[in-house]
């Protein structure tokens, strides 16, 4: 199973922070979140979570980003 790095918001910041999370890819833009590297609780999305990706350009380049739960 190959990890990949995935970026999680942080919720109740009043500026966009992320948090590295590591993620199996599943399929298209899906991935699932293995293990967040930052305070898991207070991400967006948690350890466990089926979320949608897509590429977004953050201040250390472009990254992947979590935006959707998918259901």
């Amino acid at each position: 199973m190959n990890t990949e790095t995935i970026y999680v918001a942080f919720r109740n910041r009043n500026a966009r922070v992320w948090a590295p999370a590591d993620a199996v890819h599943v399929r298209d833009n899906l991935y699932q979140i293995l293990d967040c590297r930052g305070d898991g609780a207070a991400t967006q999305f948690r350890e466990g979570a089926l979320v949608k990706c897509r590429l977004q350009r953050l201040s250390s380049g472009d990254g992947l980003v979590a935006y959707e739960a998918a259901l």
